[in-house]
Protein backbone atom coordinates (compact mmCIF):
# COMPACT_ATOMS: atom_id res chain seq x y z
CA UNK A 1 0.00 0.00 0.00
CA UNK A 2 1.29 3.46 -0.88
CA UNK A 3 2.47 5.65 1.98
CA UNK A 4 -0.24 8.27 1.36
CA UNK A 5 -2.91 5.55 1.57
CA UNK A 6 -1.52 4.39 4.91
CA UNK A 7 -1.49 7.98 6.16
CA UNK A 8 -5.12 8.34 5.08
CA UNK A 9 -6.12 5.19 6.98
CA UNK A 10 -4.38 6.46 10.12
CA UNK A 11 -6.17 9.80 9.72
CA UNK A 12 -9.55 8.12 9.30
CA UNK A 13 -9.01 6.09 12.46
CA UNK A 14 -8.02 9.21 14.43
CA UNK A 15 -11.10 11.02 13.11
CA UNK A 16 -13.31 8.05 13.99
CA UNK A 17 -11.88 7.92 17.53
CA UNK A 18 -12.42 11.68 17.88
CA UNK A 19 -16.07 11.43 16.86
CA UNK A 20 -16.74 8.50 19.18
CA UNK A 21 -15.14 10.41 22.07
CA UNK A 22 -17.57 13.28 21.36
CA UNK A 23 -20.62 11.02 21.55
CA UNK A 24 -21.16 10.30 17.86
CA UNK A 25 -22.20 6.85 16.66
CA UNK A 26 -20.32 5.70 13.56
CA UNK A 27 -22.81 4.28 11.05
CA UNK A 28 -20.46 3.57 8.16
CA UNK A 29 -16.90 4.02 7.02
CA UNK A 30 -15.82 4.44 3.39
CA UNK A 31 -19.31 4.51 1.91
CA UNK A 32 -19.07 4.39 -1.88
CA UNK A 33 -21.60 5.36 -4.50
CA UNK A 34 -20.68 5.65 -8.17
CA UNK A 35 -17.44 7.70 -8.22
CA UNK A 36 -17.95 9.15 -4.76
CA UNK A 37 -16.77 8.10 -1.34
CA UNK A 38 -17.66 9.38 2.12
CA UNK A 39 -14.95 8.64 4.67
CA UNK A 40 -17.22 8.51 7.73
CA UNK A 41 -20.95 8.68 8.29
CA UNK A 42 -21.91 9.37 11.87
CA UNK A 43 -25.02 10.15 13.84
CA UNK A 44 -25.56 12.30 16.90
CA UNK A 45 -29.09 12.23 18.25
CA UNK A 46 -31.21 12.45 15.08
CA UNK A 47 -28.66 14.29 12.90
CA UNK A 48 -26.61 12.53 10.22
CA UNK A 49 -23.06 13.79 9.79
CA UNK A 50 -21.12 13.11 6.59
CA UNK A 51 -17.40 13.52 7.22
CA UNK A 52 -14.53 14.07 4.81
CA UNK A 53 -11.18 13.33 6.44
CA UNK A 54 -8.07 15.08 5.07
CA UNK A 55 -4.68 14.07 6.43
CA UNK A 56 -1.32 15.64 5.60
CA UNK A 57 2.24 15.52 6.90
CA UNK A 58 2.49 19.29 7.07
CA UNK A 59 0.79 22.41 5.85
CA UNK A 60 3.49 23.82 3.62
CA UNK A 61 1.05 23.84 0.68
CA UNK A 62 -1.99 24.77 2.78
CA UNK A 63 -4.20 23.27 5.42
CA UNK A 64 -5.68 19.84 4.68
CA UNK A 65 -9.23 21.21 4.52
CA UNK A 66 -8.16 23.56 1.72
CA UNK A 67 -7.93 20.53 -0.58
CA UNK A 68 -11.65 19.75 -0.60
CA UNK A 69 -12.57 20.93 -4.08
CA UNK A 70 -15.93 21.95 -5.51
CA UNK A 71 -15.95 18.70 -7.51
CA UNK A 72 -15.31 16.70 -4.32
CA UNK A 73 -18.19 18.50 -2.60
CA UNK A 74 -20.54 17.63 -5.49
CA UNK A 75 -19.56 13.95 -5.37
CA UNK A 76 -19.83 13.96 -1.59
CA UNK A 77 -23.36 15.35 -1.82
CA UNK A 78 -24.32 12.74 -4.44
CA UNK A 79 -23.20 9.90 -2.17
CA UNK A 80 -24.86 11.51 0.87
CA UNK A 81 -28.17 11.75 -0.96
CA UNK A 82 -27.94 8.06 -1.88
CA UNK A 83 -27.22 7.10 1.74
CA UNK A 84 -30.11 9.26 2.99
CA UNK A 85 -32.49 7.58 0.53
CA UNK A 86 -31.33 4.08 1.44
CA UNK A 87 -31.72 4.83 5.14
CA UNK A 88 -35.00 6.68 4.70
CA UNK A 89 -33.65 9.47 6.90
CA UNK A 90 -35.89 12.54 7.14
CA UNK A 91 -34.02 14.48 9.81
CA UNK A 92 -31.22 17.01 9.76
CA UNK A 93 -27.81 16.35 8.24
CA UNK A 94 -24.58 18.24 7.83
CA UNK A 95 -21.25 18.01 6.05
CA UNK A 96 -18.11 18.18 8.19
CA UNK A 97 -14.40 18.08 7.48
CA UNK A 98 -11.86 16.69 9.90
CA UNK A 99 -8.37 17.79 9.01
CA UNK A 100 -5.33 16.16 10.54
CA UNK A 101 -1.83 17.52 10.21
CA UNK A 102 1.09 15.43 11.42
CA UNK A 103 4.30 16.96 12.69
CA UNK A 104 7.16 15.53 10.61
CA UNK A 105 9.57 15.74 13.56
CA UNK A 106 7.65 13.58 16.01
CA UNK A 107 4.44 11.56 16.19
CA UNK A 108 2.25 14.47 17.25
CA UNK A 109 -0.66 15.74 15.18
CA UNK A 110 -3.25 18.49 15.13
CA UNK A 111 -6.89 17.53 14.56
CA UNK A 112 -9.35 20.20 13.49
CA UNK A 113 -13.07 19.32 13.29
CA UNK A 114 -14.98 21.76 11.09
CA UNK A 115 -18.73 21.35 11.53
CA UNK A 116 -20.95 22.51 8.64
CA UNK A 117 -17.84 22.85 6.49
CA UNK A 118 -19.94 23.16 3.35
CA UNK A 119 -23.58 23.09 2.36
CA UNK A 120 -25.44 21.24 -0.39
CA UNK A 121 -25.70 23.24 -3.59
Amino acid sequence: MAQHNELGKVGEQLAKDHLISKGYAILQQNFRYQHAEIDLIAQKKTELIFVEVKTRTGNFFGNPEDFVSYQKEKLFELAANEFIQRLGHEGECRFDIISITFNKHDDSYKLHHIEDAFFPR
